[in-house]
């Protein structure tokens, strides 16, 4: 069973109020993100990982391992017995939308119009269409409609 991830007292935090910044504690580095993208795209053992990302081994074995202590893989044995998987716990697939997010807005800054680049795609085979936040009654919000209300 998964670790939950780590509460107030197990990590030391950047910002310990923020939950943006408590993600990026968890997540935020980027050969992590890409190993969390790589397994919503089917990667289970360390050599797919390794193949996907060109990720040095050192490097791999400990984002991996701080993966799993953080709650977001949970390593299964492979059904023959030779080798461990790395799965997505619910913590982990609960950061779908982050990568979704985060790839579409690289398809809007940080390509050129015509140059190519791979397409997430919905079970039809169709794009995924603009994530956009709504408030609690479905209208688009933004950065000049939400503030943070700091709680004490």
């Amino acid at each position: 069973m998964a670790r939950a991830v780590p509460r107030a007292g197990e990590m030391s935090w950047t910002d310990p109020a923020c939950p943006v910044a408590r993600t990026l504690d968890l997540v935020g580095d980027r050969w992590s993100l890409l190993i969390i993208r790589d397994a919503m795209d089917g990667a289970r053992a360390f050599t797919d990982f390794q193949h996907r990302t060109g990720i040095a081994r050192n490097i791999l074995t400990d984002r991996l391992r701080r993966l799993i202590e953080r709650g977001i893989l949970d390593r299964q044995t492979a059904p023959t017995g030779r080798r461990q998987n790395y799965v997505l716990t619910e913590a982990g697939r609960d950061l779908f939308a982050v990568i979704v997010a985060a790839r579409q807005w690289g398809e809007r800054h940080a390509f050129a119009p015509d140059e190519t680049r791979s397409v997430l795609v919905d079970e039809n085979g169709l794009p995924l269409p603009e994530l956009r936040p709504t408030d609690a009654h479905g209208s688009p919000v933004d950065v000049d409609t939400t503030s943070v209300l700091h709680e004490r």
